[in-house]
Formats: C-alpha cells, structure tokens, sequence
C-alpha cells in the first residue's frame, strides 16, 4: 500500500522542456559531456583542452533542481555579459535535491556557488568550513534573490475537494509528497501543516503533531525528491493530492497545458526561501572568486528578477513583484523562525535522528 523510493531518477519525462534546453545549450562547453546533471559532474576538459582552466575561466554552479530554468537562464546572461565586457568563460552545472548537492559539495564537488533550497543546506556547508559561518549576515538576510511557498497539486475538477491542510489528513485522499529525510521541499511542507495548525481555533502543538502524522503516516509515495513525487503525481498517475513548492506546480501546468490538474492554494503556507552562496573554499582554490561575485550579483539584477518571475518564484525586489502580483496566489505566509525560533530547532525537534518524523516514518512500517 505505501511506497517509499530513494532511488528515482530526478530528470522527469514530466518536465520535457527543462531536458531539451540541457541538450541544446553548452554554455562554451563542448556539448553535454561537461554539462552536470544530478552530482554526475563531467570535470574533464572539452576537445583538445589540457591542463587545468585558467583562474577566471570556468565556474561550476550547484543548483536544487527547481531552480533549473532559472540557472540556464542566468548562465546565459552571464555568458553573454562576460563575452561582451572582453572575458571568454566557461559555466558548469549540476542540478538535484538540494540536500543531495550539498553533500556532494561537501564530499568534493567543486562547486563555486550553490543556489539550494534551504539556507539550512548551506549551513552544512559552512560546518563543513566550505563557506563563511556568516554567510547569510554578507547576504543581508536575502538568501536567494527570490522566494517560494508550498501548494497542492490536484485532479482535474478537484474530485476530493481538496482545500487545506487539514484535508490531506483524511483517509479517502490518497497523499504524494517527497520525504523530509531527503527532500527541502518535504522538510517545509511538513512546517507548513505544522504551522497552519497552531494557527487553527483550538490550535496547539498536539493538534499539530496529529496533523502531521496524519499526513506522512499515510501517504501513499514519500519521493526522495520534488521532483521526483512530481513524476509519481503527473506522469504515473499515482495518488489524489501533490504536495510541493509553488513554482514546481505552475511549471507542471505550463508543460502539461493539457494535463488533467488543478492547483490549490492552502489558507495559510510557509515562506520558503532558498539561499544563494558562494563556496569560499572551492573558490580561493581555483582563482575564481571575482568571477562567483560577479555571477551572484548578476542574480540580483531586475532582469533576472524577471526571469525568477517567469519560472514562477515571487521576486525580492518590490517592484518586479509588483508588476507580477496578480500572477501569485494572495495567501497569508509566515516564516520557520516565527513559527519554531529556528531552522536550528526545527531540525532538532523534527528531522534530526530519532526525532518526530522519524518515530512517524517509523510507524509506517
């Protein structure tokens, strides 16, 4: 009856588009071969290069992979910008779950800037002396130069009348969702029922662990990843109700146009805020922290605002998200450190070993 999978591919037939672009554009590479897809990075060099690039040649970006559109996009751009201000560079990238990416950083993938999906995965790398344990204070509490939140994904015409969170507790939904084990997207879906209960009538802690073992003790497919619960939901056909980040169900919409779902917004959600960071170790190695720099700055430029806009994330700058309101669902948001003090003592009350979640997984077996 319930299904958990670790091992699934995260390249999605679901997402045709975002596999296409991978093959069409090299980005100065020599084709595919040094495109990195899912930690498998191709670090050897290109036709007839020997030796190591030169420092201020070549950048490898880490990305989570709902990011991935916007990664292209922005390697692009930055291609284009770096050729026409006289420099010829090199981009690399390698897109999975962003737990996933940052234990592969942190086991010697070379990346010089992450973009993963919680600032928490980036403090792995800052305990593991990778990046500066004040990063986030040198990004001015802005993370990823955008934001996101958690939605649902249904059937067409909504056939279990799936409206909040306290509908994906029922026994005749049928839940898909990724694992909070594994999964960033899963670790702030499981804050978000959490949250939303307390701020219930009658709302307590109690309430809210009820919820929350509801939801995960009976889900039908734990996916390692978003991506992959996206697989399980769209492709597969599998179960009533998807539960994953905003800008993975909009993208599922615009590339089934004709696809049998709907999306539903909750009555209240988490803010989910990615984080950006330059990897200083990896960095200072190769030679190319002005060249990481300048890739991160380029992040926050109304243009690629824009771009976060197109692929469905809610901008940082004010007016990009202005001009794009009408486009995000009005949905009252709160943030984990409101809700729990800290991702700090989330994790440690929720995820860590031997916490709640896994004594709730542990029931499900």
């Amino acid at each position: 009856m319930f299904a958990e999978r670790s091992g699934r591919s995260e390249q999605s037939a679901a997402f045709p588009r975002f596999h296409a672009a991978m093959s069409r554009h090299s980005f100065s590479l020599c084709h595919a071969g040094a495109v990195a897809l899912l930690g498998a990075l191709t670090l050897g060099g290109c036709g007839k290069s020997t030796g190591s690039p030169r420092p201020e040649s070549a950048l490898l970006v880490a990305a989570y992979d709902p990011a991935r559109t916007l990664v292209l996009e922005a390697n692009k751009r930055f291609l284009s910008d770096e050729l026409a201000a006289g420099r010829t560079v090199t981009v690399r990238e390698s897109f999975g779950g962003s737990g996933k990416q940052a234990r592969a950083v942190v086991d010697g993938l070379g990346a010089d800037v992450v973009l993963l999906g919680l600032a928490d995965d980036v403090n792995a790398l800052a305990d593991a002396k990778l990046v500066k344990p004040d990063w986030a204070k040198a990004r001015e509490g802005k993370g990823a130069p955008y934001t996101s939140t958690i939605v649902f994904v249904v059937r067409a015409g909504n056939p279990k009348n799936v409206r909040d969170w306290s509908d994906l507790a029922r026994s005749d939904v049928a839940l898909v969702a990724p694992n909070p084990k594994s999964s960033s997207a899963a670790k702030l879906s499981y804050l978000a029922a959490w949250g939303w209960a307390l701020r219930q009538p009658n709302g307590s802690e109690i309430a809210a662990e009820s919820l929350v073992r509801a939801m995960y003790g009976k889900a039908v497919v734990l996916d390692a990843t978003a991506r992959g619960a996206s697989t399980t939901f769209l492709q597969n056909g599998i179960g009533d109700v998807l539960v994953t980040w905003e800008n993975e169900a909009y993208l599922a919409r615009d590339e089934r146009a004709r696809a049998p779902i709907e999306i539903v917004t909750p009555s209240a959600s988490i803010v989910a805020e990615p984080a950006v960071a330059i990897v200083d170790a990896n960095v200072d190695h190769h030679g190319t922290r002005a060249l990481a720099e300048r890739y991160v700055a380029l992040l926050e430029t109304n243009e690629m605002q824009e771009a976060a806009a197109r692929a469905h994330f809610r901008p940082r700058n004010a007016e990009v998200l202005a001009a794009h309101q009408r486009e995000f669902a009005a949905v009252p948001l709160f943030t984990v450190e409101e809700t729990f003090g800290s991702w700090s003592a989330a994790k440690a009350k929720h995820f860590a070993d031997g916490g709640l979640l896994d004594r709730i997984l542990e029931a499900r077996r």
